[in-house]
């Protein structure tokens, strides 16, 4: 299965222009849950592909409006290219989706959920039980945390999620960057850098005055509700035992539009089935 079988063509993808703002990605992202929005720019008449932009840059940068500043180079992908061989580089690289690119022109882009989709589809290998795939370190948070603490948990762990623990350390709920970036708002502000005071001996100090004024600067930060996890949460959870097979699971996320699922042994919590970790089973 080539990459062209299962990517989603360009006349399919929502693009930003360069010169752009990053409301331009921040509509797309909180209105059509994109995790990113690939940066394309005209020259001479032809559509010139120059990066992406993910929802964790616009975390990341709240200060940033520039596009050409915002977007990162991703591993890229011929449409040609065997499916296997770019599961291996979004695996290897740490990518969630890569740009497919044919002489500097984007002709579509394949993302972890394009190939979860052909696993469920039997499209590819998924015959693989997922307790070998599963990822046991879990990202946790506790459901009275406030949201902005559990935003920095889940930035600081690099993982897009956090499974919810009520007070008996039962799971009961699970929150995504997107649960966030839903309820996320960039607030534009001011900054003091403070009084600029004129030494004894300066030249430039008379009768003296030594406090000549206050400079403030524009600022602009990403704003994100304190209230605690339990009212953004999912609280509703698929969860599959370590028999199932990435097909089985592959089909739970792409019916369910979810990137992980809780991996549990009876009652208890034994790991996370990423999108990804399907990946490893190719």
């Amino acid at each position: 299965m080539n990459v062209a079988d299962a990517m989603t063509p360009r006349s399919e993808l929502v693009v930003v222009e360069i010169p752009g703002s990053r409301n331009d990605v921040l509509e797309y992202i909180q209105e059509h849950g994109f995790s990113s929005v690939p940066v394309v720019k005209d020259d001479d008449g032809d559509e010139v592909y120059r990066g992406l932009v993910t929802r964790d840059d616009l975390i990341d940068q709240p200060d940033e409006d520039q596009l050409a500043l915002l977007m990162r180079e991703v591993p890229t992908a011929g449409a040609d290219d065997d499916i296997v061989d770019a599961a291996r580089t979004m695996a290897t690289e740490g990518s969630r989706r890569l740009p497919v690119v044919d002489d500097d022109e984007l002709v579509g882009i394949l993302t972890v959920t394009d190939v979860v989709r052909a696993i469920a589809r039997g499209e590819v290998d998924g015959e693989t039980a997922v307790g070998e795939l599963a990822t046991r370190a879990v990202n946790a948070t506790y459901t009275e945390t406030p949201l902005t603490v559990a935003e920095r948990e889940i930035a600081l762990s690099g993982v897009p999620y956090a499974v919810v623990l009520d007070g008996d350390a039962a799971v009961t709920g699970m929150l995504t960057e997107v649960d966030i970036l839903e309820v996320a708002r960039v607030v534009e502000g001011e900054a003091s850098t403070g009084d600029s005071i004129a030494e004894e001996d300066s030249e430039w100090s008379w009768e003296g005055i030594k406090a000549t004024g206050a400079r403030y600067l524009p600022t602009r930060n990403v704003e994100i509700p304190a209230e605690a996890v339990r009212h953004f949460m999912t609280e509703d959870l698929i969860t599959v035992n370590a028999t199932r097979t990435a097909k089985e699971v592959a089909q739970e996320l792409i019916s369910n539009d979810i990137e992980q699922v809780p991996l549990v042994s009876g009652t208890e919590l034994d790991g996370i089935v990423r999108d990804v970790d399907l990946l490893e089973g190719l």
